[in-house]
């Protein structure tokens, strides 16, 4: 079966930012690079979704509706509703990930 991977507007925030970030703090082909790896890596849901890990933040906490997939330091957060993957962070893992996590899924 094929997912169909799709991105909140926070995701996609998300990758303008990294974009922004390494284009500026390294170089716009550095950039380039690391958002094509990131989208190969959302790619790859389309298969097998649910071979992702539990994002050990929210797993401390009882919750396994999300799931995660690196392209490091990269952590993709997601959860698998039917046919689609919602992609709800795309974040640099050596970010406070708890506070971001509790923002952006629990407190929604």
């Amino acid at each position: 079966m094929n997912f169909t991977v799709l991105l909140t507007k926070d995701a996609m925030q998300d990758l303008e930012d990294i974009d922004a970030h390494i284009s500026e703090h390294d170089s716009p082909q550095s950039a380039d690079y690391v958002l094509k790896k990131i989208e190969d890596v959302m790619l790859n849901l389309t298969d097998l979704p649910d071979r992702g890990t539990y994002p050990k933040e929210l797993s401390a906490l009882g919750i396994r509706e999300y799931r995660e997939a690196f392209f490091k330091p990269y952590r993709i957060i997601y959860r698998v509703l039917g046919n689609n993957v919602y992609v709800y962070v795309i974040a640099d893992g050596r970010r406070d990930m708890s506070t971001l996590l509790n923002r952006r899924l629990l407190d929604a």
